[in-house]
């Protein structure tokens, strides 16, 4: 008989990470086989940007839903499971609704999701309503909507799943477990998307641990990217109304602040800006150097990248890895709007092709 949840040979991060995990042999394991996803070498990326650099995009976008947040997921709804939760409340920019409806109907729990209301990509909203959670379309922005979650999970009513929920960052610190065991240690620089900065606090703590049980040999240098306009902690306190095309990190207030400034700091990183149109640029280049589509978010430290190159802050010769947070079908509306191209419109005819082709 095959045992559940290992009939392809990767168990899912929880049974495959569970010694670093708050879990035990009799925890209910709520998966969908999240993790494992692959580390992508981009030469033609790095040669477009005149690097000399080995860089490899950590592919977030094959987990089940099509994100990072399914590491973090898998352990919230394992852990609302086992406390006897029944239903499960998030905010979100659109990634933690589509995950946390998955992983609640697969646990067979009642899942509600708050958006700020029109500011959410239609990819990430369709995942949503499929799965069944019950959507709610708030009149603000992510940071009052989180605000009206905090306060719903004072009730006692519902099990909040957010990140300040402590075990979704044990979940997604095993993306850096990942890394280390595909290099044999860990790189010289991670790069990664800042919004709400539960990511970058739990790829610090994931090095870190993975370092002092002997299983690599040292740690990165944190490298958070917001985007201008959405970058509270660049510019040292909350914005009230953020603005970004990259709506995974239209964020004011990011709940986890401080563990991004302690990632930043302790590891000889930094959390630094880039503007909307260094966004798009690199979010177009990554597509049409390497045929890897992203979600916009994940360009902002592809762009951070492009800057440290310019500016001569990469040694030649060093690892880096960046977390591409999210699939570019996410966001397909700013995809077409920014690709530059419209189908040609010709007869049905072989001659008619051929008079649009450059050939």
């Amino acid at each position: 008989m095959i045992k559940p949840g290992t009939d392809n040979g990767w168990p899912g991060v929880i049974r495959k990470y569970a010694s670093f995990l708050p879990v035990n042999a009799t925890t209910p394991v709520v998966t969908l086989l999240e993790g494992n996803t692959p580390l992508i070498p981009v030469p033609r990326f790095v040669a477009a940007i005149g690097g000399n650099f080995d860089l490899r995009l950590k592919y977030e976008a094959m987990n089940p839903t099509c994100s990072f947040k399914d590491r973090g997921m898998t352990m919230a709804i394992t852990n609302a499971v086992a406390r006897g939760a029944r239903t499960v409340v998030c905010a979100s920019t659109g990634n933690t609704s589509a995950s946390a409806a998955a992983y609640s109907a697969r646990a067979g729990l009642h899942c509600v999701v708050l958006l700020p209301e029109g500011k959410i990509a239609h990819g990430k909203l369709s995942q949503a309503l499929l799965y069944g959670a019950t959507t709610v379309s708030v009149q603000g922005n992510f940071d009052d909507a989180l605000r009206i979650v905090r306060e719903l999970g004072e009730t006692g009513l519902v099990e909040v799943v957010n990140s300040i929920n402590p075990v979704r960052i044990e979940g997604q610190k095993t993306a850096a477990f990942e890394i280390c065991d595909v290099l044999g240690d860990a790189p010289d620089y991670h790069f990664l998307p800042v919004g709400n900065a539960g990511n970058i606090t739990a790829y610090w703590r994931g090095f870190r641990e993975y370092r002092d049980a002997g299983l690599s040999r040292r740690v990165p240098r944190m490298m958070g990217w917001q985007a201008l306009g959405a970058d509270p902690i660049v510019q040292g306190h909350a914005i009230a109304h953020p603005e970004t095309v990259a709506t995974a990190i239209r964020i004011g207030n990011p709940a986890s602040w401080s563990g991004a400034v302690e990632a930043a700091r302790d590891s000889g990183g930094q959390i630094r800006s880039v503007s909307d149109e260094e966004i798009l640029h690199a979010y177009k280049l990554l597509a049409r150097t390497e045929g890897v589509m992203v979600e916009p978010a994940c360009a902002a430290p592809l762009a951070g990248l492009i800057r440290c190159v310019r500016e001569g802050e990469i040694p030649a010769g060093s690892v880096i890895t960046a977390t591409m947070t999210g699939h570019g079908l996410k966001d397909p509306d700013t995809a077409i709007r920014v690709s530059g191209f419209t189908p040609k419109v010709v007869a049905a005819t072989r001659e008619a092709v051929l008079g649009v082709l450059d050939l």
